[in-house]
């Protein structure tokens, strides 16, 4: 069996995102952050969406640019605090934003791309983070269920993938890129280098292909990457 060719247009690849549309964005802050995606999903417009992602970047960079565009409904993550258009724009009301602790968002995106429903933690049951959430006891303690999390389309940051899409990261750049990848109906890689299929060692892969659906190569990498430039 021959394995099929997923790299295209970056054009055509965002273009398979509709309106409405649920959207993970791999990334901590910078490292592993798809900005070239991003870009061409602001230029391209899809209005009405729903991000998920560890973070709101700053102010000008990365997911910022769909916030500030209008085109970000509501907002999945675990803080904002380092942009203060998205702290703005949610006391004025103008976006949604749900907050997790770290590692809960982390389970979530997990559990969604395992096909489980939700998980049970007492993580947060104290807090504001709890509030209208169901809750249960187990063993005598309370705990409290959190959906697992599922979404239409995930943008990933690869640092080399091959023409099937199988995807390798480099340190922390990983973070929530495989998880994402496993946990929507449409991904989207970018990736620094695109290697024929064969030329990645199994151990050198973290996402296997057969969960990614279209590979864009990089022919730049744009200052927003900052940290992700290295030496040779």
């Amino acid at each position: 069996m021959r394995l099929p060719d997923k790299t295209c247009a970056i054009e055509d690849a965002i273009a398979r995102i509709p309106e409405g549309a649920t959207v993970m964005v791999g990334g901590f802050g910078v490292p592993g952050t798809p900005f070239t995606l991003i870009r061409e999903l602001v230029r391209q417009g899809q209005r009405n969406l729903t991000i998920i992602k560890n973070d709101a970047n700053e102010k000008g960079m990365g997911i910022d640019h769909l916030i500030a565009n209008g085109q970000v409904a509501r907002l999945i993550t675990t803080h904002i605090g380092l942009n203060p258009r998205a702290i703005e724009m949610l006391n004025a009301g103008h976006l949604a934003v749900e907050f997790n602790a770290q590692g809960i968002l982390a389970e979530r995106v997990r559990a969604g791309g395992a096909g489980l429903k939700a998980i049970v933690t007492d993580i947060g049951l104290d807090t504001e983070l709890a509030h209208g959430k169901p809750r249960i006891e187990i063993g005598g303690q309370p705990a409290m269920v959190e959906t697992a999390l599922r979404a239409d389309a995930a943008l990933i940051h690869a640092h080399r993938a091959d023409v099937f899409g199988n995807l390798d990261y480099v340190a922390t750049a990983r973070n929530f890129n495989p998880l994402m990848a496993m946990a929507s109906d449409l991904v989207i890689a970018e990736a620094e280098a695109v290697m024929p299929l064969g030329d990645l060692a199994a151990d050198e892969v973290h996402t296997p292909g057969p969960f990614v659906d279209h590979v864009v190569g990089l022919t730049e990498i744009s200052e927003e990457y900052q940290v992700v430039r290295r030496q040779a």
